[in-house]
């Protein structure tokens, strides 16, 4: 239960920075377009914060936090989202700025972003099925 509300806590932080980021980024450069740095603060808001919150609940409640699983998804995922944070950032600054790339840099940017998602859904697997063992046993 621990190591999840320290989990929700320091996302809570990224998110609020994310999203001041966005605000004084896009500010400074007079954007008003899309851009995916709009999107950084309720990735990390929901996917960081809400659901470490809904697990440091459940881990109270239940004996989650001792799953092998458990502990792996939880390595992995705190690995994939800021990955993929990162890369909604990079992203966002290159449509800011209106930084022209080469195509090798943006497939780059592109597959970053797919690996870190690849992770996300491996992560959350593991995830359901930890959920699913522990909430079957009692």
């Amino acid at each position: 239960m621990k190591k999840s509300m320290n989990a929700a806590i320091i996302y809570f932080a990224l998110a609020m920075a994310g999203g001041v980021f966005y605000r004084e980024f896009t500010k400074f450069y007079g954007y008003s377009g899309a851009t995916t740095l709009s999107v950084v603060h309720t990735h990390l808001f929901m996917l960081g914060m809400f659901l470490f919150l809904l697990l440091a609940v459940v881990c109270k409640i239940t004996k989650l936090e001792k799953e092998k699983l458990f502990r792996r998804f939880f390595l992995l995922y705190n690995i994939a989202l800021p990955f993929m944070a990162i890369m909604l950032l990079i992203r966002g600054i290159v449509q800011v700025t209106n930084t022209a790339l080469a195509s090798s840099y943006d497939s780059m940017i592109s597959g970053f972003a797919g690996i870190s998602h690849i992770l996300m859904l491996i992560s959350m697997i593991m995830l359901l099925v930890s959920l699913k063992k522990v909430l079957s046993s009692k």
